[in-house]
């Protein structure tokens, strides 16, 4: 079996100091933003493992462009828009510009960003993957392209040089959920979508559920989308059932469900909340312009940005540990008058 050529990232490992750090060493040898000691580390550790450099990642690596590629899978949700705000903030401010790319939630732009990426259009990445996973972002590593992810649970990525922050969306939406039970309701649904957040919301769901000893009656709804559109599809399903079976609370996998959701409850001539509560998840801006105000869990996205882009940065000036970071964000409960 052909033995694994070693890597960057294994010379790194092996001298305890970012990729970042490696790459100074091998790329300018005369600067002296690395300490004499930490530079030995690193010449023993290519020794160690005979680590030979890639001349053409050298080459496409040593140059900056002073560019980060931040990456979203929905232009027009509102979620995002503070979020890019956030990383575009904190990337002026070093002295970096963005690029946006709208991958669609597709796993091809988002393989796409990665390709482009390795050709030299960015040192850094930030945003949101649905698709790709550490594994899929190891060539970047290779390149010295800093990576920041935002997760919906708490993922490490270990010894890879890979920054995740993330909001405990499975706490936040037991928190949801426990608010609408404290209120009375017994008989209650989700609407979510098939991909993205679905998995640690409904598992929040679930959980807030299963701590109520009493009977409850539960559904999970599943929609195309994660917009308007979905939420008003998926409370129409649920309104077709005979009053005794219609839920009495809705807790929606994000804001823009959660309107389209009341929507479909003010067709059916129901008022919110006092035929039906619906609570979502983000606070985006219409949440608070919407009539009744929707009570949601407010997210941070501006500083969840800042935050990601600060991270990048940080690795690309090698002031960042080997190994992978996770910084938590937080989340609060805002009520208002939908639940």
């Amino acid at each position: 079996m052909k033995q694994r050529k070693p890597t960057q990232f294994d010379v790194a490992r092996v001298a305890g100091v970012s990729q970042t750090t490696v790459s100074l060493v091998l790329n300018n040898p005369d600067t002296q933003s690395v300490p004499p000691e930490t530079r030995t580390k690193v010449l023993e550790a290519i020794r160690q493992l005979g680590y030979i450099p890639n001349s053409a990642a050298r080459t496409l690596r040593t140059t900056r462009t002073h560019t980060l590629a931040c990456i979203i899978p929905s232009i027009t949700n509102p979620f995002y828009p503070a979020f890019v705000s956030g990383v575009q903030n904190t990337a002026e401010a070093n002295g970096y510009e963005i690029i946006i790319y709208n991958t669609q939630a597709d796993a091809n732009r988002e393989a796409k960003v990665i390709h482009l990426a390795r050709q030299g259009r960015a040192d850094g990445v930030v945003g949101v993957f649905f698709h790709l996973h550490a594994r899929d972002l190891q060539s970047l590593f290779e390149q010295n392209i800093a990576v920041a992810r935002l997760e919906v649970r708490r993922h490490s990525a270990g010894e890879l040089p890979l920054d995740n922050i993330y909001v405990d969306n499975q706490a936040a939406a037991r928190d949801a959920t426990t608010y609408l039970l404290r209120k009375g309701h017994r008989r209650l649904a989700m609407i979510t979508g098939f991909f993205g957040p679905r998995e640690a919301r409904r598992e929040g769901f679930l959980q807030a559920l299963r701590l109520v000893e009493e009977h409850l009656e539960s559904d999970i709804i599943e929609v195309e989308t994660y917009d308007e559109r979905g939420g008003y599809e998926g409370m129409h399903r649920l309104l077709q059932r005979p009053p005794g079976e219609c839920p009495t609370a809705i807790f929606a996998a994000n804001d823009l469900m959660a309107i389209g959701a009341m929507k479909a409850i003010r067709e059916a001539g129901l008022r919110v909340p006092d035929d039906l509560s619906v609570i979502g998840f983000d606070d985006i801006p219409a949440a608070s312009l919407v009539t009744p105000a929707l009570t949601t869990i407010r997210q941070f996205q501006h500083e969840m940005g800042a935050r990601a882009a600060q991270l990048v940065i940080e690795r690309l000036n090698g002031h960042a540990p080997a190994g992978g970071r996770v910084v938590e964000m937080p989340y609060e409960l805002v009520i208002r008058e939908s639940a």
